[in-house]
């Protein structure tokens, strides 16, 4: 992504030096931003209008044969792993992880840009996940809950913060210079922990599957913006002409 984003930055100094002998430096990546705020505003709204399918027949039979499928599945130990890897993507999950991110930071990177960044993208996808909850205003499944839920339901707040927070930090790992194996390892674990807290809301019976996929669709809009932002800044930053 970087490498495209210093491309198309490149691409529109040269228009804008083309069509004006004199312009403010900083002009590109202003509109870069801009441009980036344009395409999430887009998505979001897309997003939105895409809720109009919950209400539709043919969604709630999906919903309903995905989760009895699910539900066969429900035994003991079954439920253990899904209760504790639901609290892996709940409050008290992420502050654990954070603190580790951060001795990481702090002995191998002297530095605590990543976990800043990391803590933010968890921050907007919170926030944003409970104005579209008030918004979208749908109600949790009448099934049994083997866990206590107080919000709403559309879109899963687990699903949407796993793939906000694990997803940025794939991201991350794909940054850092670590062996292919190292990379793939890490990688695969952070998916298969994203499907598993996905999966996890459906079993213990807090979440339609259409409210999981709606978290993570909306989880990967803010995580592709917050990592373009973030790139933005970072070659802002380092441009000798700023």
């Amino acid at each position: 992504m970087r490498q495209s984003l210093i491309e198309f930055i490149r691409n529109l100094k040269v228009f804008l030096r083309t069509k004006f002998k004199q312009y403010n430096s900083k002009l590109p990546y202003f509109i870069t931003v801009l441009l980036a705020l344009i395409i999430v505003v887009f998505c979001i709204n897309t997003f939105i209008e895409l809720t109009d399918t919950l209400k539709s027949e043919i969604l709630a039979t999906y919903d309903t044969q995905i989760t009895d499928y699910i539900l066969t599945y429900r035994n003991p130990s079954l439920t253990k792993y899904f209760v504790f890897v639901t609290n892996v993507g709940d409050l008290y999950g992420y502050l654990i992880v954070v603190g580790l991110a951060s001795a990481v930071s702090y002995y191998f990177f002297k530095s605590w840009k990543y976990v800043a960044q990391t803590v933010l993208v968890l921050l907007v996808a919170s926030i944003s996940n409970v104005m579209l909850k008030r918004f979208i205003d749908r109600a949790r499944p009448g099934i049994e809950h083997l866990v206590s839920v107080e919000t709403l339901s559309y879109p899963s707040g687990h699903a949407m913060s796993a793939m906000a927070f694990y997803g940025f930090l794939i991201y991350l790992v794909t940054q850092f210079n670590l062996s292919k194996l190292a990379k793939s390892s890490i990688i695969a674990g952070l998916s298969f922990l994203i499907l598993s807290i996905g999966i996890s809301r459906i079993y213990l019976g807090v979440h339609y599957p259409s409210d999981i996929a709606g978290g993570f669709i909306a989880g990967f809009i803010w995580v592709v913006f917050c990592i373009l932002i973030f790139n933005i800044i970072e070659l802002f930053r380092r441009d000798p002409k700023t």
